[in-house]
């Protein structure tokens, strides 16, 4: 069992939390138990977060900051603690993504992570075989707070129509998982295209890539292999890229028509299908 006073809270986000959890509440003069029901939880799970063997959720942080009156300290420390639970190959463009101020992105394969229902995204993260999938879920769910700012950058999506077909988790979390799409189709920040199978050859046929502007620093481009991602501030490279995208967004279907198709996709192929029982029998 790990010692929690042998935490040295400079070590990681992680950590901090825990010996701050600990020195908040010792400071208060509760045990474990009492802050535990105090917050409808266990006084073990607050142990657990305590010695870095549990990862807090966003939850439990504003339910402590409530407790202990701490002034929102924990609720700003858990989107730290969730971003480190990224791989480490993916923090450097969670954090550019966080700092954009407009998001373009095309994905050939998947739905994009800003986008992605919670179920969806357990499906993805799961076919990596992590040794903590709960905690890479909530890191995923924790980027997409940016598109609930005041001021959210401006992002705009393309998905190829193979990411509407493609079956991951259950019919049952692709329905959801489109018609969480479909959520954006009047959304003021957000705009979401679909390149159908009819726009055959097209100028993105290597794979995703992202382009990612800022009001201050030079633009980013971001991709991916199958073992790190890779980003890269080249100027020849993010004229390459703005052309491609631009060629993209020529070829993909409206706004108006990439809504319609994902509602058909939607109905069709992921659509409530009666029970045995309640079919007609001839």
């Amino acid at each position: 069992m790990a010692n929690i006073q042998s935490l040295d809270p400079s070590a990681s986000p992680l950590d901090y939390y825990g010996w701050e959890l600990r020195r908040q509440r010792e400071a208060h003069s509760l045990k474990q138990g009492q802050l535990g029901e105090i917050i409808f939880c266990t006084g073990s799970l607050v142990g657990q977060i305590e010695t870095t063997k549990k990862i807090p959720t966003r939850d439990f942080s504003e339910r402590v900051d409530a407790a202990l009156g701490t002034d929102g300290v924990f609720s700003r420390l858990i989107g730290l603690v969730l971003r480190s639970q990224l791989p480490t190959w993916f923090q450097p463009y969670a954090e550019m993504e966080a700092k954009a101020a407009y998001i373009s992105t095309y994905q050939a394969q998947l739905v994009y992570g800003l986008l992605q229902t919670e179920e969806y995204a357990r499906a993805v993260l799961a076919t990596g075989m992590p040794d903590d999938l709960d905690s890479l879920v909530a890191a995923r769910m924790e980027r997409q707070r940016i598109l609930e700012r005041g001021r959210p950058p401006l992002a705009w999506a393309i998905l190829d129509e193979a990411v509407l077909h493609r079956p991951i988790g259950s019919r049952e979390v692709m329905r959801r998982q489109l018609a969480r799409l479909l959520e954006f189709t009047d959304h003021r920040w957000m705009r979401i295209q679909v390149l159908p199978f009819s726009a055959g050859e097209h100028a993105s046929l290597a794979g995703s890539f992202n382009l990612l502007r800022f009001e201050d620093d030079p633009d980013v481009v971001y991709t991916e292999d199958v073992i790190a991602g890779h980003m890269t501030a080249n100027p020849g490279i993010i004229r390459e890229a703005a052309r491609r995208y631009a060629h993209l967004q020529a070829a993909a279907l409206s706004i108006e028509a990439s809504a319609a198709l994902i509602s058909c996709v939607m109905e069709e192929r992921y659509g409530e299908r009666p029970r045995p029982e309640e079919r007609t029998v001839a």
